[in-house]
C-alpha cells in the first residue's frame, strides 16, 4: 500500500526551488518548476503550482491556491483560501500560456480570486502596495496599478484598467473594458459600464460623477492651487451646461498649464466607452 501511494505522488512535488530560509508546511505542495524565496512562509495545505514565482518575505497562508505560472512580489501577504493564476473566464482562451502578476507590498484577503490573461504571453497584473480585500474579483488582462484598493466583493471583468491609488468600494462592479483614473473613488454597491476620470468622486448605479476625490488630494499632498484647478475642470466638464467639446476646450485655455489638468483632459479624449455627466448625459461615445 505505501509503495502505491509514492508511486501516485507525481514527481513535480519532489524537487522544488525552495529557499533555505524558507518556511513550507508540510502539507503544502510545491511544484519543481516554481521557486520560493528567502524568509518566504507557505501554509498547510498550500499549493504553489507549475511556474510560479514567491518573492522573499511573503507570507502564504493556509489554503491558497497559486494554480499556475503566478508570480508573487517581496513582501506579499497572501490569506487563507485566495486563489490565483486559474485559467480565466474567457471563451476565446485556448489554453495558451499566460501570466498573474502580483506586486510588491501586497496584501491579497480571503477568498480573492485572480485569473490569468487571455492571449499568449499576456498578463493579468496587481501593480505594488495593493490591498484586494476578501472575496473581491480581478478578471483575465486587467491590470491594477500601484496603491490600488478594492474593498470587499469588489468585482472588476477582463480588460480593465485602473490607476494609482484608486479606491473601488465594496460591491461596486466593473464592467469589461472600462478604464479608471488615478486616486478617482467608486462609491460602495455601484456599478460602471462607462470609463471613470482620475481624481473622481462618483456614486450611484449606473455611476454618475460627484466631483473631486478631495480628502485623497489632501493626502497625497495636492496644493491648494491644483486642487481648486481640478475642481474648476470638473465643475466645466460635468456640471456646466456647456458641450463638451466647448467645456474641453475652455479647461485646455484656462487651466492648461496644470500637469494634473493634463492628465484629466487626455484621459477624457482618449476615452473609448464614454463618461456619465452628473446631468445622466452621456460624452465621448
Amino acid at each position: 500500500m505505501t509503495a502505491t501511494l509514492m508511486s501516485s505522488i507525481p514527481a513535480h512535488t519532489l524537487a522544488p526551488d525552495i529557499h533555505p530560509s524558507a518556511a513550507i508546511h508540510p502539507l503544502a505542495v510545491v511544484d519543481s518548476t516554481a521557486s520560493v524565496g528567502a524568509n518566504t512562509t507557505v501554509g498547510a495545505f498550500s499549493l504553489i503550482g507549475p511556474r510560479c514565482i514567491v518573492g522573499t518575505d511573503c507570507e502564504i497562508g493556509g489554503h491558497v491556491v497559486l494554480d499556475k505560472d503566478v508570480t508573487i512580489g517581496n513582501g506579499t501577504k497572501i490569506y487563507p483560501t485566495a486563489v490565483l493564476g486559474c485559467d480565466p473566464q474567457d471563451m476565446a482562451y485556448q489554453g495558451e500560456i499566460s501570466r498573474v502578476v502580483i506586486g510588491q507590498g501586497c496584501w491579497i484577503r480571503e477568498g480573492v480570486t485572480v485569473h490569468r490573461a487571455s492571449g499568449e504571453g499576456n498578463e493579468t497584473r496587481v501593480g505594488d502596495r495593493c490591498m484586494l480585500m476578501a472575496n473581491s474579483h480581478v478578471a483575465h488582462n486587467t491590470v491594477l496599478g500601484n496603491d490600488v484598493i478594492l474593498a470587499n466583493g469588489a468585482l472588476l471583468a477582463g480588460y480593465i484598467t485602473v490607476g494609482d491609488g484608486a479606491f473601488i468600494s465594496a460591491a461596486t462592479i466593473v464592467h469589461q473594458f472600462v478604464a479608471i483614473g488615478r486616486l478617482s473613488m467608486l462609491a460602495g454597491a455601484s456599478g460602471t459600464r462607462q470609463d471613470i476620470p482620475p481624481f473622481a468622486m462618483t456614486d450611484g448605479r449606473p455611476v454618475s460623477i460627484q466631483g473631486i476625490n478631495k480628502v485623497a488630494l489632501r493626502r497625497k499632498g495636492f496644493t491648494q492651487e491644483q486642487r481648486h484647478n481640478l475642481q474648476r475642470a470638473y465643475d466645466l466638464l460635468w456640471f456646466s451646461h456647456l458641450q463638451m467639446q466647448d467645456a474641453l476646450s475652455q479647461v485646455e485655455a484656462e487651466y492648461g498649464h496644470d500637469p494634473n489638468v493634463q492628465e484629466l483632459l487626455a484621459f477624457v479624449r482618449a476615452s473609448k466607452r464614454g463618461i456619465r455627466r452628473h446631468e445622466a448625459s452621456d460624452t465621448g461615445e
